[in-house]
């Protein structure tokens, strides 16, 4: 992956930049796409190659994977809706649709447990609580998977921001709920950059040591 970026959306903050850290340490060469100049410099001194652009606009999108050849995205966009509309869908579509047209060889989508069918791993309430978004993340995996596209979506449980703990595994078993710090997170989808074992999967994401109920279940390595 050494001649090629890896295309990141969502590096401002929370999980997207904890990837950033984890990327850099592998001294890969990352672009990230911020839709503000806040992150700019601070990821600029970092070696960040920066895309100044909206996931909501597709041709801003397009424009900011042609420069350089783009090797893999990797998107952790979503939360607050930006002037009425959520980028869980929308913004990961559009990023979907870039990503076939500049001929990507893989997509990881950060989704989010609750979506698809781990919908059985949350309680009631909070399933009420993230109803519309999960829709949302839910049509973005969905989007994904029709995409053609060599494609991981990892779910993470509750995010905590603390160190990594190291604890952090993958499973297919879509009844597993837990929380897991984002570092953690971040770690694994770097692995998964770098593993065929997770290609065309869905897999949530927790820690061992702060699971919501069962402890046997099947893991998957990376």
């Amino acid at each position: 992956m050494a001649a090629s970026y890896v295309f990141l959306a969502g590096a401002s903050r929370g999980v997207g930049r904890e990837i950033v850290r984890c990327l850099v340490k592998q001294s890969l060469p990352v672009k990230v796409l911020l839709r503000s100049e806040t992150a700019r410099a601070e990821l600029e001194a970092m070696g960040i190659a920066i895309a100044l652009g909206d996931a909501l606009n597709l041709a801003e999108v397009e424009q900011a994977m042609q420069d350089e050849p783009i090797e893999a995205v990797v998107s952790t966009i979503g939360g607050l809706p930006q002037d009425g509309q959520r980028a869980d869908y929308l913004g990961n579509k559009n990023l979907i649709d870039a990503a076939v047209k500049a001929g990507v060889q893989k997509f990881i989508l950060v989704s989010s447990i609750g979506s698809g069918d781990s919908v059985a791993a949350l309680p009631p309430q909070a399933l009420q609580a993230l109803s519309e978004v999960l829709v949302e993340k839910e049509k973005a995996e969905q989007h994904l998977m029709a995409s053609g596209l060599t494609y991981t979506i990892i779910r993470p449980g509750g995010l905590k921001s603390e160190p990594a703990t190291g604890n952090a595994v993958l499973t297919p078993d879509p009844t597993v709920a837990g929380s897991i710090h984002r570092a953690d997170v971040a770690e694994l989808v770097c692995r998964c950059l770098q593993s065929d074992r997770v290609n065309n999967r869905v897999l949530s994401a927790v820690d061992q040591q702060m699971l919501y109920g069962q402890s046997e279940f099947e893991r998957v390595e990376v």
